[in-house]
């Protein structure tokens, strides 16, 4: 701990990691609090889930695009932009009394305008710290997310049940301008420039690298996607046995990254976090009591910070720095389909076998996610002693 503590006080880090928590924090609310106001307002839970839809397409469309405009037209210009858009298309949701369809399409255009905070982080983090500070940077930015999961939804469910839905999506919005503002505002946004790249959209998933961390975090989010709706479906949502089985499923991800966070990465490195996922899954579809899901899940939960460290770092070694954000993006992306894929499965497997179907959808994924690295294994790099930071641009210099 003493070590993240001087990485915490490294210039510009300790701020970056909260600016860019309190800006995502809404990720962790909105879901749940569309969820909670649609259905109050239509008495529909599919209309509720056609609107979550719609804002998870917006999302997983525009992260690569809006991340690579970043390259074009800079960080801050894209952020502002994206901020204001995504920011007044949430308040005219909870404030505006409109049909489903008007809805679903703002849920749509706060997807697309959801500010690419993440892909801008991430690119910024090689330019603030050595080579040999990155790798636990990116263990402690994996780690510290796990507060957005663990206390979104319960400020959300509070305030939407105490106070009521629409206070709860408004104070996602209050959240999303102070954190993004405060982001934003950071000198790091306006000194670190992303070149603008001169590949073509999309050519980056060429890389082995980045083609594999999208597709085991598409198999790794939509496991914990698939957990989610099993253990709710085990205890139902008005006890606490539920969000308590979730709330250690995230400390084990949180504890993993810290602990695991200065470990050196090899190419054996993913396939192994990843097998911890798989082991802690597939013992938790065993038995559905209380302590023993949370015991196995917090044992998966152990690879999951580290494993989403490891993506990060191998694809910032292994692609030019106009490419990462766009890397990331894509990154993004994948686990947006994932958590989308994972949850479908698993609410189909719920009605035909009941909550144990949703366990057995995770431990499918996450081992399908430690074979693809395992079985992929040479094309990823040996990152022990080697600078994780992204290739640097170069471009022909005339000379005389």
């Amino acid at each position: 701990m003493t070590s993240y503590w001087s990485l915490l006080r490294h210039p510009g880090v300790g701020r970056l990691i909260s600016a860019q928590l309190v800006a995502r924090f809404p990720g962790g609310m909105l879901s749940l609090g569309f969820l909670i106001f649609i259905e109050h307002k239509t008495g529909q839970y599919a209309d509720a889930g056609l609107v979550l839809a719609a804002t998870s397409i917006g999302q997983a469309v525009a992260g690569p695009l809006t991340s690579r405009w970043m390259g074009r037209w800079g960080m801050r210009r894209v952020l502002v932009l994206t901020l204001a858009i995504c920011t007044l298309s949430v308040l005219t949701i909870a404030l505006v009394p409109m049909p489903l369809w008007a809805y679903i399409s703002l849920g749509l255009l706060t997807g697309l305008s959801t500010p690419p905070i993440q892909p801008a982080v991430r690119t910024i983090y090689p330019k603030i710290v050595n080579s040999t500070q990155l790798t636990p940077l990116f263990s402690l930015d994996a780690s510290a997310q796990e507060i957005i999961w663990v206390l979104g939804p319960v400020v959300t469910t509070v305030v939407a049940t105490q106070v009521g839905p629409v206070w709860a999506i408004a104070l996602a919005a209050s959240l999303m301008v102070i954190g993004g503002t405060w982001f934003i505002a950071s000198p790091e946004v306006g000194q670190v420039r992303i070149p603008p790249s001169r590949r073509s959209f999309g050519s980056v998933l060429k890389k082995p690298t980045v083609l594999i961390a999208t597709m085991t975090g598409f198999l790794l989010v939509g496991a914990c996607a698939a957990v989610e709706a099993g253990v709710v479906a085990t205890f139902g949502d008005e006890g606490i046995e539920a969000g308590l089985v979730l709330a250690i499923f995230s400390v084990g991800s949180l504890v993993g990254g810290l602990s695991l966070g200065h470990a050196g990465i090899t190419p054996w490195s993913l396939a192994r976090r990843m097998l911890i996922v798989s082991f802690g899954m597939a013992a938790a579809t065993a038995a559905l009591g209380v302590w023993w899901l949370a015991g196995t899940l917090l044992i998966a939960g152990v690879g999951i910070a580290p494993a989403l460290a490891v993506i990060f770092a191998i694809v910032s070694s292994s692609v030019k720095f106009s490419d990462t954000a766009e890397a990331y993006g894509w990154i993004g992306t994948g686990q947006l389909i994932g958590s989308a894929i994972g949850s479908a499965i698993a609410g189909f497997l719920i009605d035909q076998n009941g909550a144990v179907g949703a366990l057995w959808t995770a431990a499918i994924f996450a081992f399908i996610g430690f074979l693809v690295p395992l079985a992929l294994r040479p094309a990823l790099p040996d990152l022990r002693g080697r600078d994780a930071s992204p290739i640097p641009d170069t471009e022909p210099v005339q000379t005389l």
